[in-house]
């Protein structure tokens, strides 16, 4: 008999949930139900899933769903046939034991089936399970689906005096939770949770909801009710887009071309603190525009939880939105009262800004010796010391004196905003504000502009410095991390990277391959680690050797991400390159290379010579054309005097993919000495004579990449 489906809609009624987990939490609770009833066949996979979340409701609506689960065929081995049966074939004890541990008895003996068990024959009791009842299955989903929520802290609570475990019983969630819905079609289905029975009852908004409590007709109605009679717009997607629809219109409505700021986490955000969204436009005193509107904007967003309006020209307006929870027919009090709110914050950047002011940014650069960077380290000021010695060096590689000059003046004064009571009171500001200073202070705006790149790029996908003074304090700061940090043993452990070194490497590699500096890894490494040397315990070994790994298997990393094979990275990266500006270049002549019919033969050839030389340490790449004595050796060896020194000549001319190609030519003649010539002979001067053609064969071929990494 086939069970029944319908559609099925559970919903926990909690106190407000933590507004940054929310949709998390949301899409957890939904997907782990759904997986639990679809594993016990409750569900179908092709069952739709709509997860609803909002402050107070975590909830999931899935269609077909069954009554009962269809019943399941199970086969179960009991043991070894010479185990189980006699020699007259007749039941064991052991068997008959195990047969009523099952619920049989000897009669389910001729019955069994006898199937092959590896190499011995096995008694196997077949029977059919019962499916689960959607009561018993969906207390299971529940049950595992509060115990895998991504909680990022545990509540524990009193139960109420009216659940069924009243007085000092107490559960743990992440927040109190007051109702439980659990509608099967029309019909509630008598699952319990956090000492809450199921009903069809719940609440709406706080304040705004047409009747209280909501009674739900059936899981179909659950969306619509909620949004009719409880004024409550459950779905995190749909809130969410509501909001954007309002804070655009409102953009509309204030004019001027103006759009609310671009930021997801605080859409986010927001959509986790409301449950009926209304959007209202509000402003403040123009004179805070004089603030820098970066200063405003952080603490309208991060405090506020505000939109600022932008104009045409992306400047900051003295207009904001508010997201109110909220719907009166007069905003005014609503609108004021928000006004009022962020005034004193606008107030207090206005202040920072103007006493910050006061001083400039090199009479701040001696406070930075009283602030701690690490306790090994030392302080921040010696710090600025380290990286205004490293930023020199490399501007002095890669420029003239006016780079080495701003670069120095840039990186003495990089740190100097942290002591300054804007960056105090907000971090993320950092460097920004800096910019901001060194401008009013009458330096330029390369060394201003490099003040507040040098922090680039701060995440994956975010810009380069502007100007080459930035690149320059950009690369010395994040190398005198790395160095620092690996020279004192510091280093990442598996997600442990309290001072995101991965993130600093993959900093470097975009520096120097993006802006192709002509600058080698190992010197820059070097130079970084000389200014350790006053360090006790600092391990220079650490610092080059180790660092410089790190960073080229971060490089191999970003490399596979971007579609390259890890054969073709590994060629590219086993010669450990030094200038990494190169290295796309190189990647795209293996690329090319391996394209080319003679690739696969050529690296299974290098392969093979590379091995050859490992066993043969006394060979060196002197090759003696009187001790050529077989054609194919011959033929090599005239072969490569004509194609290595035109290939070498393309390398040299920095066109990697024309001088693979070249190589390539040598196939036929590679392939004929290793079918005509023994490389081993027993006439030592042979030997070694043609261990230095393969040699000197080898060291042609693996100048751009060891080709034999990308053999099969």
């Amino acid at each position: 008999m086939t069970s029944v489906q319908k559609n099925l809609l559970v919903e926990l009624f909690v106190e407000e949930l933590p507004p940054k987990a929310l949709k998390k939490l949301g899409d957890a609770f939904a997907g782990v139900l759904r997986d639990q009833l679809v594993a016990q066949g409750l569900a179908e996979p092709a069952s739709v899933l709509t997860a609803y979340a909002s402050p107070r409701r975590l909830a999931a609506h899935l269609t077909h769903v069954a009554e009962r689960a269809a019943d399941k065929a199970v086969s179960q081995k009991l043991m070894p046939v010479a185990v189980g049966l006699d020699a007259s074939g007749q039941p064991t004890p052991a068997l008959l034991k195990r047969l009523a541990a099952l619920g049989a008895d000897a009669s389910a003996v001729p019955g069994l089936k006898r199937a092959m068990d590896g190499k011995a024959e096995a008694l196997f009791y077949e029977s059919t399970a019962k499916g689960a009842t959607l009561a018993e299955g969906l207390q299971k989903a529940l049950a595992e689906a509060i115990a895998k929520l991504p909680i990022p802290k545990v509540m524990s609570y009193q139960l109420e005096s009216g659940s069924e475990l009243p007085g000092w019983s107490s559960v743990s969630f992440v927040r109190p939770a007051h109702g439980l819905v659990a509608l099967h079609g029309d019909t509630v289905v008598p699952v319990e949770a956090l000492g809450l029975h199921a009903g069809r009852e719940t609440h709406g908004h706080r304040f705004e909801a047409a009747v209280d409590p909501v009674v739900l007709r059936d899981a179909n109605s659950y969306a619509l009710q909620m949004q009719d009679e409880g004024a409550v717009i459950a779905s995190f997607e749909a809130r969410r887009t509501e909001i954007a629809r309002q804070l655009a219109a409102a953009a509309v409505q204030v004019g001027g071309a103006t759009v609310p700021i671009q930021d997801d986490a605080l859409l986010d955000e927001v959509t986790a603190l409301v449950e009926r969204p209304n959007v209202l436009v509000c402003s403040f005193e123009r004179e805070f525009l004089e603030v820098p509107q970066e200063c405003l904007i952080l603490t309208m967003k991060a405090n506020q939880k505000y939109f600022p309006l932008l104009d045409a020209s992306n400047r900051l307006t003295n207009k904001f939105l508010v997201v109110s929870n909220i719907s009166p027919e007069d905003a005014s009090a609503v609108v004021g009262g928000n006004e009022r709110v962020v005034r004193p914050r606008l107030a207090d950047a206005k202040f920072f800004f103007d006493q910050d002011r006061k001083k400039s940014l090199a009479s701040r650069v001696e406070s930075l010796g009283k602030v701690v960077y690490h306790n090994k380290l030392g302080t921040q000021g010696e710090r600025v010391e380290r990286v205004m010695h490293i930023a020199r060096g490399i501007a002095e590689k890669l420029g003239d004196a006016t780079l080495a000059a701003h670069a120095t003046q840039a990186a003495q004064l990089a740190k100097a905003d942290l002591v300054t009571d804007m960056v105090g009171e907000f971090p993320e500001l950092q460097g920004t504000m800096g910019r901001y200073y060194a401008l009013h202070d009458g330096l330029s705006a390369e060394v201003a502009d490099a003040i507040e790149d040098h922090y680039k790029p701060r995440f994956a996908g975010d810009d380069l410095p502007r100007h080459m003074a930035g690149i320059v304090v950009a690369l010395a700061d994040k190398l005198e991390t790395l160095v620092g940090m690996f020279g004192i043993g510091n280093l990442p452990t598996g997600d442990r990277d309290p001072f995101a070194l991965r993130r600093h490497a993959l900093g470097v590699i975009r520096m120097l391959i993006e802006k192709d500096l002509p600058l080698g890894l190992d010197a820059l490494l070097q130079d970084a680690a000389a200014q350790f040397k006053e360090i006790d315990g600092f391990d220079s070994g650490k610092a080059t050797v180790e660092l410089q790994d790190f960073i080229l298997d971060r490089l191999a990393g970003s490399l596979r991400e971007q579609g390259a094979s890890a054969q073709e990275v590994d060629a590219v990266l086993a010669p450990r390159p030094q200038r990494l500006g190169e290295v796309p270049k190189l990647l795209a002549a293996v690329r090319a290379f391996a394209a080319l019919p003679a690739a696969a033969a050529l690296a299974a050839a290098n392969k093979r010579i590379g091995n050859i030389l490992k066993k043969a340490p006394e060979a060196d790449a002197h090759v003696s054309e009187l001790l050529l004595q077989e054609p194919a050796e011959k033929a090599l060896h005239a072969a490569m005097a004509e194609v290595v020194p035109a290939a070498n000549a393309q390398f040299d001319a920095g066109d990697y993919t024309a001088s693979l190609q070249t190589l390539a030519a040598l196939r036929e003649p590679v392939d004929a000495f290793f079918d005509g010539v023994m490389v081993n002979a027993e006439q030592a001067d042979l030997r070694l004579n043609r261990l230095g053609l393969l040699m000197s064969l080898h060291a042609a071929m693996n100048r751009v990449a060891q080709l034999e990494r990308l053999a099969a």
